[in-house]
């Protein structure tokens, strides 16, 4: 079995850790460092990746001036809780990027919003409805 670690720069590690964890439900946990921390699922499989802009020498975390952040990134999670998703999101976030509707690709639900770093994400049912 084969797995991604997709690693994003944020501001705030702890801050980010919280808005991921509050989007998917999961109980608060501080990160392992306040340079890095991951978002897991419950069976310990990685979600997401936090790491601190300019923490070590990583070429393209360097700073968010230099790129903007989340450009040319989709972040994309199927959840199995959607409607639930859907109203922790709100709380989230003053408005939605984009509101509920069906991807005719894959005929499932799926909105998306804005994290606090600005990176587009993706939440979208796991199942068709």
């Amino acid at each position: 079995m084969k797995r991604t670690w997709t690693i994003i720069g944020v501001a705030d590690v702890a801050r980010s850790c919280r808005w991921y964890q509050s989007l998917f439900g999961q109980p608060e946990s501080a990160p392992a460092h306040d340079y890095f921390g991951q978002v897991l699922d419950s069976d310990g499989t990685v979600l997401l990746c936090l790491h601190a802009w300019g923490a070590h020498d990583h070429p393209t975390l360097s700073s968010p001036e230099r790129a903007e952040p989340g450009n040319g990134l989709l972040l994309f999670f199927r959840v199995d809780d959607f409607e639930q998703a859907l109203s922790r999101a709100r709380v989230l976030v003053d408005r939605l990027a984009e509101e509920p509707n069906t991807n005719p690709a894959t005929g499932t639900l799926e909105f998306a919003l804005r994290d606090p770093d600005g990176y587009y994400v993706m939440v979208s049912a796991l199942d068709p409805f």
